[in-house]
């Protein structure tokens, strides 16, 4: 359906508690987690999706089996939807490691496709994360050493000098395609949609970002003109594809290199940022946030992912240390988190604030951890050990 732009904003939400201990019930956790969701031609059979999360285990960007078993014991175990790691499109300046998968190149779709099937197998559904990095590149960075980094304006954060490449129109083009040319091998190899990542503050993200695209042309200026690149890319991947091939759109405000940055001060704005997107083919939005329990502004309860879900009438996936206390990213730093109730979640799922959660460090400490809760064993679940980025568990 078509965004309704037209619909009112309502800042009058009753508030909610934003930190609960105490276990749901078996029965209410059951019955609002296992309703089916409709994404386009996609359903779901739950509301519990699996948050992308790198891992570094594919020498020569190609998922092995080790990659295959760990994404198809997450599905086994409950997960309904599998939102791969970020994967590199096919540019060679889209990454910076050999050991991060690609999703181009013959032996990589091979290994991708079985990776579809395992899961398939299991009961899940899964799509790749499609990824550039853009400005995050260093020259000189694996797989393609001889790559430059590129970027809209050629810088990495805001007021920070140049030090990369700002992209011509040749390179948008070829960026763009090399987008289109992943989705449709992710359709003809198996996979049931795709993700696009316009977040925190790679390549895509970097054209919504003021504080990275200084550009003059008619892909930089006010929000809706730094939207261009992003619809041009959804826009092509939509021509690609299928008409009922899902394209989910995961955003951000926040960025890796300004934890505070807001590519939105108000639901006007998000909503400037987000219909364009929507008029170009998206079918649902991925909001993440590092606490979902956080509102996004302020006179409503409503978190990023709720004012997505608000304006666009599209389908939303929230995230965000759900599961547990503690900001995702001291994950990666080495530190723990202990355990949060989700309560709270329930009932923003049951009011359908949102449609769905992706749950990132509790499904990597725990594959089990989706099965406890449909069958309500919460005092199973346990605090987050950093030591889990270690290995493919």
């Amino acid at each position: 359906m078509d965004p309704p732009t037209d619909r009112p904003l309502d800042h009058s939400i009753p508030t909610r508690s934003l930190y609960v201990t105490v276990a749901p019930s078996a029965s209410r956790a059951a019955e609002i987690l296992s309703r089916p969701v409709s994404i386009n031609g996609l359903t779901v059979p739950n509301r519990i999706a699996m948050a992308p999360m790198t891992r570094q285990f594919s020498p020569g960007g190609v998922p092995g089996e080790d990659v295959a078993s760990y994404y198809a014991r997450r599905a086994a175990a409950g997960v309904g939807l599998i939102v791969t790691e970020g994967t590199y499109v096919g540019h060679e300046s889209a990454g910076q490691s050999d050991d991060i998968p690609r999703f181009h190149g013959e032996e990589q779709l091979a290994g991708w496709a079985k990776v579809a099937e395992a899961v398939h197998a299991a009961g899940g559904k899964i799509v790749p994360q499609l990824w550039h990095i853009g400005s995050v590149r260093r020259a000189g960075e694996p797989p393609f050493a001889d790559a430059p980094s590129v970027s809209p304006s050629g810088i990495h954060t805001e007021g920070a000098e140049v030090t990369g490449r700002a992209m011509t129109q040749q390179d948008l083009d070829d960026v763009i395609q090399a987008f289109a040319e992943a989705a449709a091998a992710a359709e003809r190899i198996g996979f049931d949609g795709v993700e696009l990542h316009g977040a925190h503050g790679y390549l895509i993200d970097q054209f919504l970002w003021a504080g990275t695209n200084r550009r003059t042309d008619a892909y930089g200026g006010d929000l809706v003109a730094r939207t261009q690149f992003a619809a041009e890319i959804v826009a092509a991947v939509r021509a690609a594809v299928s008409p009922t091939f899902p394209i989910i759109f995961r955003f951000s405000q926040w960025k890796q290199q300004a934890y505070e940055a807001r590519l939105a001060e108000t639901p006007e704005e998000l909503e400037a940022l987000l219909v364009p997107l929507a008029a170009a083919g998206v079918d649902a939005f991925h909001a993440s946030t590092r606490r979902y329990w956080r509102p996004e502004f302020d006179g409503s309860d409503l978190n990023l992912a709720g004012w997505t879900k608000k304006l666009t009438g599209k389908p939303v996936i929230t995230v965000g240390s759900v599961g547990l206390d503690g900001d995702f990213l001291k994950g990666f730093q080495g530190e723990g988190a202990p355990a949060r109730g989700i309560d709270d979640l329930l009932d923003r799922l049951e009011s359908d604030e949102f449609d769905m959660v992706a749950v990132g460090r509790a499904l990597l400490q725990d594959p089990q951890w989706a099965a406890k809760v449909l069958d309500g064993r919460f005092d199973e679940l346990g605090a987050y050990d950093a030591a889990a980025l270690g290995s493919l568990s």
